[in-house]
């Protein structure tokens, strides 16, 4: 399994047509088996899968701490696209009801309105503190050099990215994959196993900012987002009653738009 894959493509160039090699972002299905059972199968680009389903597993619910894992580990090696979650007993009773609805909102939500949505993700986890400041001028930059963190995209044009960093705009870890929703479960899975994700105050993504997202930094419990992209108005709505701020990047030259709690982004200068 390859993150990039060569193809030969035909490149016309309104004067003429060459043959050209160009990678390609390649895509596989991964299976995550909770308890011996088929949870949810997620497409992504192939790498960091350990800390993808640990990511994963933390921003649905299914666990806390590291300390729920009984086991985390490839179903018959490494070159298998499943992943095997076995979790200890205490952790397997508390959350009883999420596994046996085989799912968790972000993949249950068809036919619930926005209201619904909200109000059942709300229900489920605590609204972040307002504690901690941002320079808005360094959190703009991380934002504006997040392409320095995209070998993959350099690449193949197509894989999205997410940035992790502390309240001193240190880089805390970075992933890229196919999927955005990937890409930040890779990206909290890497800082939740190296025992950092405690440190972060700032998640950037490449992408535009949905209610998963939302929902996935919140149980990560990260209070800023700065985005290429704007937020949905879901989106929105959550993040202001989970009480995160939501930033993108302005179309209107240099500088960002703040959608909701802005109190964390201060002008130092």
């Amino acid at each position: 399994m390859n993150k990039t894959i060569p193809q030969q493509v035909i490149h016309w160039n309104r004067t003429s047509q060459k043959s050209k090699s160009r990678d390609l972002l390649g895509e596989e299905p991964l299976s995550i088996r909770i308890q011996g059972n088929p949870y949810s199968v997620v497409m992504r680009t192939p790498g960091d899968e350990i800390e993808l389903v640990a990511g994963f597993c933390l921003t649905e619910g299914i666990i806390d701490t590291p300390d729920d894992y009984k086991s985390l580990a490839f179903c018959d090696g490494e070159d298998t696209n499943t992943v095997a979650v076995t979790l200890v007993p205490s952790r397997r009773k508390e959350i009883s009801q999420i596994l046996d609805r085989r799912g968790f909102i972000s993949q249950t939500s068809c036919g619930l309105c926005g209201k619904e949505i909200v109000k059942d993700l709300f229900q489920q986890i605590q609204p972040l503190e307002d504690n901690g400041r941002l320079d808005i001028n360094r959190a703009s930059t991380c934002l504006e050099k997040i392409s320095r963190h995209q070998p993959l995209r350099r690449q193949t044009r197509a894989a999205h990215a997410a940035l992790l960093f502390d309240s001193n705009f240190e880089l805390l870890a970075s992933a890229e994959d196919v999927g955005r929703h990937n890409a930040l479960d890779k990206v909290i899975g890497k800082a939740f196993l190296d025992k950092n994700l405690d440190r972060t105050a700032l998640l950037v993504l490449s992408s535009r900012i949905s209610f998963e997202l939302v929902q996935k930094a919140a149980r990560a419990r990260i209070p800023v987002i700065l985005a290429i992209s704007r937020p949905t108005a879901l989106a929105v709505q959550l993040a202001t009653e989970l009480n995160i701020t939501l930033a993108t990047k302005s179309s209107e030259g240099p500088g960002i738009y703040v959608f909701c709690a802005a109190q964390r982004l201060l002008d130092e200068n």
